[in-house]
């Protein structure tokens, strides 16, 4: 494996063109919160759920990735916001860190009330973070041993805090005391857990609702399940949409070429500038290699199916195309029943 088996973070942002599907048995949509501003986000997932998106996700970062993208608002107003303005709409983060920038009592507390808001639409999708988000609290950023550490103390306070009652926990990185979540849903939402490897999948299997990857490799479903993991597996596609092929693959160049440095290098590096300076490189076959791009409806087929036959049953499309509304259109109109065929 390229990358050191650790806990991935989503790396786009709210909404955008993801599907739920059937085996493919959902579709969502993921729209990179750094290219849109807050208000544009809530527009486009109500939009995503009038064109047949089961759920919409969103990251949650602090800086974008490159300052070209321009923007990153706070997740959860925006989470809120879209909750009230749709009515069957699945929600997620993906995802969030719970260790470093929040502490885990703040994310059991938050995903509680997101949980009631939405009237139950709401999954906290989790992982270890980059450096790129939480390094702006000045408690610098743990070692990939120290992340998984954290997270998976993170996990067992957020679970004690969703038993009810007042919590205390003592652990070797986070503690908390006397702590409780006055707000519980009846049914808590469901944990899905990034993971890249055996360690991190093992993780979401045992602390978890269910798994959240990035990859089309049935080997991280496979040591999800060998470790008992039966709940929902979310995988993102990266994609770019436009009505001509080179225009999309100006675009995914444009905002999201650091998606092509690989996860040593995208958990590591601090802030938007590096990013752009790490990734001078880049050219347009790497970006086609890595994105399904352009108009044809069975290339973007072919892409989600790779992570389909991987194992993966809640697919996000992450569409980093230039025309967000031509790609709902294209959806609703072109990809949504191909990719339901798939199951």
């Amino acid at each position: 494996m390229s990358a050191p088996d650790h806990v991935r973070h989503h790396p786009y942002g709210v909404l955008g063109g993801w599907v739920k599907g059937s085996v493919c048995r959902r579709t969502g949509r993921g729209r990179a919160a750094a290219q849109r501003g807050p208000q544009e986000i809530i527009r486009q997932a109500v939009r995503a759920e009038q064109a047949g998106f089961d759920f919409v996700e969103m990251s949650d970062h602090f800086h974008p990735w490159l300052d070209v993208q321009g923007h990153s608002s706070f997740t959860w107003s925006v989470l809120g916001a879209i909750a009230a303005k749709t009515s069957s709409l699945g929600l997620a983060t993906g995802v969030t860190c719970p260790t470093v920038r929040y502490h885990p009592a703040i994310i059991a507390q938050a995903a509680a009330t997101m949980a009631l808001i939405s009237d139950g639409r709401f999954t906290l999708g989790v992982g270890a973070g980059e450096r790129l988000n939480e390094h702006v609290v000045g408690q610098g950023f743990p070692s990939v041993r120290g992340r998984h550490e954290r997270l998976r103390e993170a996990l067992e306070i957020i679970r004690l805090l969703w038993q009810g009652g007042y919590q205390s926990y003592e652990g070797r990185h986070l503690q908390l005391e006397d702590a409780r979540v006055f707000d519980l849903p009846e049914t808590p939402p469901v944990i899905a857990v990034a993971a890249s490897g055996r360690s991190s999948a093992t993780m979401a299997a045992e602390l978890g609702d269910g798994l959240f990857a990035t990859e089309p490799k049935s080997s991280i479903v496979e040591h999800y399940r060998a470790a008992g993991g039966a709940g929902p597996r979310y995988a993102e596609v990266p994609l770019a949409w436009a009505g001509d092929e080179e225009q999309a693959v100006r675009a995914a160049w444009e905002t999201s070429r650091w998606a092509i440095t690989g996860w040593k290098v995208m958990s590591e590096l601090p802030n938007p500038v590096n990013f752009d300076a790490a990734t001078s490189w880049v050219e347009d076959h790497h970006i086609r290699r890595q994105f399904a791009v352009g108009p044809d409806p069975q290339v973007h087929v072919a892409a989600v199916k790779a992570f389909v036959d991987a194992g993966y049953d809640h697919i996000v499309l992450q569409n980093a195309g230039p025309d967000p509304d031509g790609f709902l259109d294209f959806f609703a109109g072109d990809l949504a029943g191909r990719l339901r065929s798939l199951g």
